[in-house]
């Protein structure tokens, strides 16, 4: 089944612990958490906490983040939302009045406020075995000592739409001597190191009120931003029900809105409705019904998602059987649908951590500033990065996603869990901004469809639909091309991989483990 051209590995087996994420010194940080006497979500935490740090075009505590989580690998699947909101001045008028026709993608306007530390303490004082100090006590060694600049993020640090230039604290700090950072450099970070230092002490307080507040708020108001410190002070995540079906008897589990996790969810639902292992996984056909089917579903992502604790989102409704008909029944299997809206989706630069420990805690944990160094706005004293969220929402004041005083944006970072019979089976995440929702159903089907490993999955070739344009990876096959232009689709090959993602895998019967991470990013999985 590898007929593909990325150099492909092995999964990785275990039996007692396992760590997945996309960086080699993030993955190690998990397992030294773990054989150490720390749970599943000590070691998301801590791996995340390095990624913020090794990782800086992607995450940081800057950001937010989404947690699915599976207490001893059975029972109920809790998500929390991480995620960050608008400050308590933003409004709609505002931002007409001064003559936005949008929310810009750099720049204080762009700011929310970051729900990833608060998320993190919560996390751990409610799951955790270690404390917040254990937790950031390898990411503070990194961002002083120095790391090294590993080759995938070394190619996104010089992104040609990142441009860190136009922040001095920015330049200063990821652009030394005038350019990025290449891969076998070292890079350090000295404030944030003092500032993990902080938080490390005083927990999250350290991070929402005090000094680094003060710094934060003080620079997003010199630019002009609406930010205040009763903003940050109050800033908290919370737990939520999540969203879910059943695709051939696994549950599939993702964050609610304003998360668009249910996306993939739709696409499922439509998706089920064919026998796709019939078909060449990675034939024409298969990849013209994903295609068709997200098509779809993006349509009513961008057309209901909001933050439900402002707007009503119709989750029965769009999940519904007869819903799921209604979809199935637009698509032509040889022919591209030609009256969906135009998608023009953006990528991100996002982190993603599969865990599970010997008590089978099963977290899936997914961390991001959203666009390559998020907002290009750097606190001067903290060195914190802050994400550019607020660039998701929208200026009608009647769409369910219109920037509101403490709404969250529409989000896209999304964490995946799927279950069978009340166990948890697989914590899986595939990064990648508006590829998500593709990504995470590209991995499920190739693997419950398909019978592929999460080696497997994770490597084999992927489209996306964006732009009006099929992006197909290289390894697409050229027979395949040409049967998606057959169908109408204007195939090209993107400038970047699409997405990549990790999984652990848990066979209940057998007693193990099965690590899977992408060959598109720098990481790996690892267990013992």
């Amino acid at each position: 089944m590898r007929d593909f051209q990325f150099p492909g590995r092995s999964p990785v087996r275990a039996t007692e612990a396992m760590a997945a994420t996309s960086h080699p010194l993030s993955t190690l940080a998990a397992i030294e958490m773990l054989r150490s006497g720390g749970n599943a979500m000590d070691a998301a935490v801590c791996a995340a906490a390095v990624q913020a740090v090794v990782e800086p075009q992607s995450t940081g505590i800057g950001g937010d983040c989404f947690v699915l989580y599976c207490p001893k690998g059975e029972g109920n699947v809790l998500a929390f939302n991480g995620s960050g909101r608008a400050p308590a001045a933003a409004t709609v008028d505002w931002y007409l009045e001064k003559g936005f026709s949008e929310l810009p993608k750099q720049g204080p306007h762009a700011v929310t406020i970051p729900g990833a530390v608060d998320a993190w303490c919560r996390l751990l004082e409610d799951h955790g075995r270690k404390g917040i100090a254990d937790a950031l006590a390898p990411a503070i060694h990194y961002a002083e000592n120095g790391y090294v600049v590993h080759d995938r993020v070394a190619f996104d640090w010089k992104d040609p739409e990142t441009d860190l230039s136009a922040d001095e604290v920015a330049a200063r700090i990821f652009l030394p001597g005038g350019k990025p950072p290449r891969a076998g450099d070292v890079h350090r970070q000295p404030e944030l190191a003092e500032t993990l230092r902080i938080i490390a002490r005083k927990g999250r307080a350290g991070f929402y009120e005090g000094a680094v507040a003060e710094d934060i708020v003080g620079r997003l108001r010199q630019l002009g931003g609406l930010h205040t410190l009763d903003d940050f002070a109050s800033t908290k995540g919370d737990y939520k029900a999540p969203v879910g079906i059943s695709y051939k008897g696994y549950g599939i589990h993702q964050m609610p809105p304003n998360n668009q996790g249910l996306t993939a969810l739709l696409m499922l639902n439509v998706l089920s409705g064919f026998e796709l292992g019939g078909l060449d996984p990675n034939g024409a056909e298969r990849l013209h019904l994903e295609i068709e089917a997200g098509r779809l579903a993006y349509r009513d992502r961008d057309t209901f998602l909001g933050d439900q604790d402002h707007v009503a989102v119709p989750v029965k409704e769009l999940l519904s059987a007869v819903y799921a008909d209604r979809l199935r029944a637009a698509i032509d299997r040889e022919r591209a649908m030609t009256d969906l809206p135009r998608l023009d989706l953006p990528g991100s630069d996002t982190v993603y951590i599969s865990v599970v420990d010997r008590d089978l805690n099963a977290v899936s944990f997914i961390n991001s500033t959203y666009y390559s160094f998020g907002s290009g706005v750097v606190s001067p004293k903290t060195g914190v990065v802050l994400q550019n969220r607020g660039t998701s929402f929208r200026l009608d004041p009647k769409h369910p996603n219109a920037i509101a005083p403490g709404k969250r944006p529409m989000h896209t970072i999304m964490p995946g869990m799927m279950t069978k019979d009340g166990r948890a089976v697989m914590p899986f995440g595939v990064m990648g901004g508006g590829y998500q929702p593709f990504g995470h159903v590209h991995l499920l089907t190739n693997m419950i469809d398909f019978g592929m490993d999460p080696q497997q999955a994770l490597d084999a070739p992927r489209v996306f639909y964006n732009h009006d344009v099929v992006e197909a990876e290289r390894n697409v096959r050229p027979d395949t091309v040409e049967g998606l232009h057959r169908r109408g689709h204007q195939v090209v090959e993107p400038d970047h991989p699409l997405g990549g993602g990790q999984a652990v895998l848990i066979d209940w019967e057998k007693g193990t483990l099965t690590g899977a991470s992408d060959p598109r990013k720098d990481g790996m999985a690892l267990g013992y």
